[in-house]
C-alpha cells in the first residue's frame, strides 16, 4: 500500500493498493475510489468490540475496501478542518482519543479501553473511553487543527486540556486530574479537568478541539 496526503484545510489520504490489499474505515469515511475496489461491511472483531467502538464514538460496523486489480485507488477524508497523521502501528501500537481513528490496513486492529479511574474519566468527558490500535501496518488519525508531537522522558509530566489529546504510546501513563482552586474552576474558563500524561513515550496533541469550537458557535447563536 502506498499513500498520499491530499489537501491542507480538510485533508484526505489517497491509498494505492495492490491486488488483494484491503483497508477499513468507520462508516462514511470513504470519499472516492477508482474501478476495481470491492466493498464489504462487517462488525469487525465481533459484537463485544463493536459495542466498545460505539462508546468511543466510532460506528458499530466497519466498511472494508479490497482491491481486485493492481493499482486501485481509494481515498478517505477528514470530517473537520485539521490534519491527517499516518502512524505505523508495527512500532508498538497507540492509544487514541475517541473519534481520532480514520482508516487503516486490515492488519491493524482496534478495541475500546477504559481509564483506570472510571469516575474521573467519566466526569472528564472525553477521557473516559479510549481506543487502542494494535497489530501491524499503517493507520491514519484525524487531528483537529495542527498536529504537535512530543516525546516524554521517563517520569516527565505533561498536563493537557482533555480535548487536545489525540494519541499516545502504551508506555505513557494516563490519568485525569481535577483543576485545583475554586477561582480557577469557575473563572479560568478551562473546565474542571486536565489530562496528566507521564513518560516515557510519544504523545500526539492537536491545537484545536472541534467540540469546544462547535460549542462556542452554538452559544453565540443562542445569544443572538
Amino acid at each position: 500500500m502506498r499513500y498520499t496526503i491530499i489537501g491542507q484545510t480538510v485533508p484526505a489520504v489517497e491509498c494505492e493498493l495492490n491486488a488483494g490489499e484491503s483497508m477499513f474505515t468507520q462508516s462514511g469515511g470513504m470519499i472516492w475510489q477508482s474501478q476495481g475496489i470491492k466493498m464489504s461491511t462487517n462488525a469487525r472483531g465481533g459484537l463485544g468490540r463493536s459495542l466498545g467502538r460505539m462508546f468511543t464514538g466510532e460506528s458499530i460496523f466497519m466498511a472494508n475496501y479490497t482491491a481486485e486489480v493492481q493499482g486501485a485507488k481509494i481515498a478517505f477524508g477528514a470530517t473537520v478542518p485539521g490534519s491527517l497523521v499516518p502512524v505505523n502501528i508495527s512500532n508498538g501500537g497507540l492509544i487514541c482519543q475517541k473519534g481520532a481513528f480514520l482508516c487503516a490496513e486490515q492488519t491493524v486492529d482496534l478495541k475500546a479501553v477504559f481509564t483506570k479511574k472510571i469516575l474521573s474519566g467519566f466526569f472528564g468527558g472525553e477521557g473516559f473511553i479510549l481506543q487502542q490500535l494494535f497489530g501491524s501496518g499503517m493507520a491514519f488519525l484525524e487531528v483537529d487543527g495542527d498536529m504537535v508531537e512530543k516525546t516524554l522522558a521517563p517520569g516527565e509530566i505533561l498536563k493537557v486540556d482533555t480535548g487536545n489529546v489525540v494519541a499516545f504510546e502504551p508506555t505513557v501513563q494516563y490519568e485525569i486530574e481535577t483543576v485545583k482552586g475554586l477561582g480557577n474552576i469557575f473563572l479560568g474558563g478551562e473546565g474542571l479537568f486536565l489530562t496528566k500524561l507521564v513518560g516515557p513515550g510519544k504523545v500526539i496533541l492537536q491545537t484545536q478541539n472541534f467540540n469546544d469550537f462547535a460549542g462556542r458557535i452554538l452559544s453565540l447563536g443562542v445569544k443572538k
